[in-house]
């Protein structure tokens, strides 16, 4: 059974709002909620600043990121792991974001730009060198 993890429509909106804005560069930022077994419902998107700035690889800002967590502390939201932008690649986790997914238990959404017409929005459960696809549904 693959983990499933939702979204409001809302929320996916903004995300790519926020991805279109940021180009050429890659777009990041935290997702918080909550967990019900393997289940994740995402009711809160942080969006940070990429400090690397880069189309090809992204760094979030550490004093957004500490903010962002007491937010999701304060609001009784579990963290759930992290999205960022892809803007001329497909979405699926590349060699350095899986070198860089430290956390197994967290979900890593990938927004990709490629089809500026068609965003694509995918999430991922990433161990090592393997990622696998989460059921990603979006309200």
């Amino acid at each position: 059974m693959s983990d499933m993890i939702t979204l409001s429509k809302d929320d996916y909106k903004r995300i790519v709002a926020y991805a279109r804005k940021e180009l050429p560069n890659e777009a990041c930022g935290l997702i918080a909620g909550k967990k019900d077994g393997s289940d994740k419902s995402i009711e809160k998107v942080y969006f940070l600043t990429n400090t690397d700035h880069s189309p090809e690889h992204f760094s979030m800002d550490p004093k957004e990121q500490l903010a962002a967590v007491k937010d999701m502390r304060a609001n009784g939201l579990t963290p759930l792991g992290n999205w960022h932008s892809h803007p001329e690649t497909p979405s699926r986790p590349s060699d350095e974001d899986k070198r860089l997914a430290y956390d197994s238990s967290a979900s890593y959404l990938i927004l990709s730009l490629m089809d500026p017409d068609t965003p694509a929005l995918n999430s991922f459960h990433i161990e090592g060198d393997t990622a696998s696809k989460e059921e990603l549904i979006i309200l």
